[in-house]
Formats: structure tokens, C-alpha cells, sequence
């Protein structure tokens, strides 16, 4: 049994609101919301004053390298660095080894969230050239979606078979996400690449390699093809303004068919960053120019992208400290991409409603997630309580994902995140965890 809390005098965010009310928490979910809550049970009081009451953050893309490479980072690592930044669920991907490509395989991995995560956890269906029938085996209700690599990132999970896409699109029934860069634009500027710098390319041309021409041509085709058949596409990790045009804003969100998302470090770096963070803000997609950073932001903001995640992938420092060619792309986020969106806050570029709308009511819709991503009574207390006036600064002893590493090394960041509730439970209070009761498998109403 989960114990009962009374949260009194914080300021609730949520749906599009900010108010003064108490909320009382029991057997795991939001049992009542109101004002001067005085239940007539035994439970344990939070004084709140002054702190934000925000919906736990859901991040749609992670990569929590487990099972095969866990050097890297692993559920109960990268979990706890979720729960730390007040992030209470994840949707992880299938690029592991071996590649989450059957439903055994997917069983394996959800076996591994329930023994290990410390937040709520739903796990992608990979998809690859050759295992459609595997595919069409998800239970929609039970899984988040399936991954489909139309450019090749981290592992070997590209798809590239135009008969296989189209037997994709048509058939599958739940949403598809898509890693979207043409792969025959990458393989050519990447040729041009080592003509011009030999094995010594600059990480600056990152971007030139993985060019808005690659991202573009693989996004506008992935949309082609899902309007064609009707798929319910979610595009990932939008990091050029020419791919923001390629979506709309006159539908609600629970209507729409093709949704995107925007990612912390392309909100954040530019091109320039290069300089100074080399491999450590390597991605695929890359970071790009601050007209494109600038274009994302108006396309979040004007809801043409639909909800904020990190795309959280650890390599080890030492895979990092490589050259160009050989240092893999990725990094981790996950912990800090709530105080990254309270840092815009602070510097008045967005709400702290529209920061809870973009990381979690709108994922919540997006993927149909079943009584989680509001503040609601009825709902699963997932939470995160948040001092908005509580500097630190992140540093190598702080940082909790498992490589020790963080782009955001050095940074100031104005807020901290106080406690996290996962489905009810205080699962991190003031630096310290309660790891006796492990988190949910999200499901999903469709």
C-alpha cells in the first residue's frame, strides 16, 4: 500500500492554468484538488508554499542502453536521472543489443523496466527490413509505438526498403515515430567531407553532413507516405526550420495524424557551439544554425511541434573523446530537461503552462496515455514539485546518469527540481531517493 499525502499551499500548473489549491494523493493516484483540504484520514503533510506543482514529465525518446550496452548507461541509472529531474515516465528505444526487433525480445526489456526503472516506462517496437510480421504482433494498448530508422543513427536498425515502408505505413495499425535523414545525402556530404578534411573533419560539419537537405527530404517523404495511407506518424527530433513548414496547427492535437517533436539540445546549441562542445553536443540529427533553432522555437510555440523531449543517449567519456569519424553521436539529458524549459521561462521565451503542456499534457495526448499527463483527480499522481528561485549549478558530482558526463557541464540553472511522486509514491525528496517501489508500465487508451 502506497502512503497518503497532503500537499498544501503550493501553485498547481496545469491545463493551461496556474492556482493556489491543496492536493491529496492516495493509493497511488490523485484522489482530490481543492482549496483548504483538510481530509479526515492519517497522512503525511507537504508544506509547499512558494513551490510549483507541475505534472511529472513524460519524454517520448529516450535511450536507456539496456539490455547489451550497458556501459553506456542502463534502466536503473537513466531512470533515476529521470526521477531526479522530475521526469516520471519514458518511452525507450529499440537500437540495443540485441535490437528490440520480436515480442519476445520487447517482453525481455519490459521484464527489465518492471525489476529496475524507477520511473513509469513503455518500450518501442523496433522495425527493421525484414520483420513486419513481428511488428503487427504489438499490443497498441500496451506499447508506446513502433521505431522506424528511415536514416541510420546509433546501431543498425535502418530501414531503407521502399516496399518494407510502405507495408509499414499501411498496416500498422498504433503510432509509428521516425527517425527521419536521408541516408544517401548523408553518405554523399560525408564523402565530400573526408575529400576536403581527410580523417581530421571539424565537428562543425556535422551539420553540413547531416544537412537541413537530408532531414527535410526524409521528413517530407515519411509525411508523404503517412498521408497516403493514413498512418498515424509521430516525426522525432525536428532540427531544422525548412521540416517545421511541413506541419500544420489547425487541428487540435487529439485530431491530428502527423505530429512532431522538438528536442532539448536543438532549443538550446547552435552551430557555433561546436567550438567550445565538440562531440559532446554531437546528435544525430545535428545542432544546426540559429536561424533553425529560432524557426523550431516558433513552430513549438505556434504548436506546429507538438511535444519537448530529450532523445537522453549516453556514450562513455571515453567514446566521446574521439575524433569526428569515430566519437558516436548522442548524449545524455534527461535530468535537465525540465530546469533547461524553466531556464527559457526565467528568460521569458516560454510559459510555465506551455512547459507543462509540451512535456506533458500534450505527449499524454499524443500517445493516448491512460490517466497520466494532467493534474486531474482520478489521475495517477505523477509529479514533480519545483523551487523556481534555487540556483545550482551542474557539475560531474551531481550529474547522475551513468557515462558522469552532461553538455550542460558549468551551467547555472535558476531552478531545482524539490520532489518527484512516481505513480504516488515520493520517489526523490531533496537530493535523496525511496527506491522501495519501482514505477509503472504505462498504458495507453486506443
Amino acid at each position: 500500500m502506497k502512503e497518503t499525502y497532503l500537499i498544501k499551499g503550493g501553485t498547481i500548473v496545469n491545463e493551461g492554468t496556474i492556482s493556489h489549491q491543496d492536493l491529496l494523493i492516495r493509493n497511488g493516484y490523485i484522489s482530490q484538488i481543492g482549496t483548504s483540504l483538510s481530509p479526515q484520514i492519517n497522512y503525511n503533510e507537504i508544506r509547499a508554499e512558494g513551490q510549483y506543482i507541475f505534472p511529472g514529465v513524460i519524454d517520448d525518446q529516450v535511450h536507456f542502453r539496456e539490455p547489451g550496452l550497458t556501459q553506456k548507461g542502463n534502466i536503473y541509472t537513466e531512470s533515476k536521472a529521470a526521477v531526479a529531474g522530475g521526469v516520471t515516465s519514458f518511452m525507450e528505444m529499440p537500437n540495443v543489443v540485441p535490437q528490440t526487433l520480436t515480442q519476445t525480445l520487447l517482453s525481455d526489456k519490459y521484464d527489465i523496466g518492471k525489476k529496475n526503472s524507477l520511473a513509469n516506462y513503455s518500450f518501442y517496437m523496433g522495425a527493421s527490413n525484414d520483420n513486419i510480421e513481428e511488428v503487427l504482433k504489438t499490443d497498441s494498448k500496451q506499447v508506446c509505438g513502433v521505431k522506424v530508422f528511415m536514416g541510420s543513427s546509433t546501431g543498425d536498425m535502418l530501414v531503407d526498403d521502399e516496399k518494407v515502408l510502405e507495408g509499414i505505413f499501411s498496416q500498422v495499425p498504433m503510432l509509428i515515430a521516425t527517425h527521419c535523414e536521408d541516408e544517401a545525402t548523408i553518405r554523399k556530404n560525408m564523402d565530400a567531407a573526408i575529400l576536403k578534411y581527410g580523417q581530421d573533419i571539424p565537428f562543425d560539419q556535422h551539420p553540413v553532413i547531416r544537412s537541413e537537405e537530408a532531414c527535410f527530404l526524409s521528413s517530407s517523404r515519411a509525411i508523404s507516405m503517412a498521408k497516403k495511407f493514413g498512418t498515424r506518424l509521430h516525426i522525432l527530433h525536428i532540427s531544422t526550420g525548412k521540416e517545421t513548414l511541413l506541419f500544420e496547427n489547425n487541428l487540435p492535437l487529439r485530431d491530428k495524424k502527423i505530429t512532431a517533436e522538438a528536442c532539448i539540445h536543438h532549443l538550446w546549441f547552435t552551430q557555433e557551439d561546436y567550438d567550445s562542445k565538440g562531440a559532446f553536443i554531437k546528435w544525430n540529427p545535428a545542432v544546426k544554425n540559429h536561424a533553425d533553432k529560432d524557426q523550431i522555437w516558433d513552430a513549438l510555440l505556434s504548436n506546429r511541434i507538438d511535444v519537448i523531449a530529450t532523445d537522453h543517449a549516453p556514450h562513455t567519456l571515453a567514446e566521446k573523446m574521439n575524433t569526428y569519424g569515430n566519437a558516436p553521436s548522442g548524449g545524455p539529458l534527461v535530468q535537465h530537461s525540465l530546469v533547461t524549459m524553466l531556464e527559457f521561462y526565467h528568460q521569458g521565451k516560454i510559459s510555465l503552462e506551455q512547459i507543462a503542456e509540451k512535456m506533458s499534457h500534450s505527449v499524454a495526448t499524443c500517445f493516448q496515455v491512460h490517466n497520466r499527463g494532467y493534474i486531474r483527480e482520478g489521475y495517477f499522481a505523477d509529479l514533480a514539485i519545483i523551487n523556481l528561485n534555487n540556483p545550482w549549478t551542474v557539475s560531474k558530482e551531481n550529474i547522475l546518469a551513468k557515462c558522469g558526463w552532461s553538455p550542460f557541464e558549468g551551467q547555472l540553472f535558476q531552478s531545482s527540481i524539490e520532489k518527484t511522486f512516481v505513480s504516488g509514491h515520493m520517489a526523490f525528496a531533496s537530493g535523496l531517493f525511496d527506491e522501495k517501489i519501482k514505477g509503472d508500465r504505462l498504458s495507453f487508451n486506443r
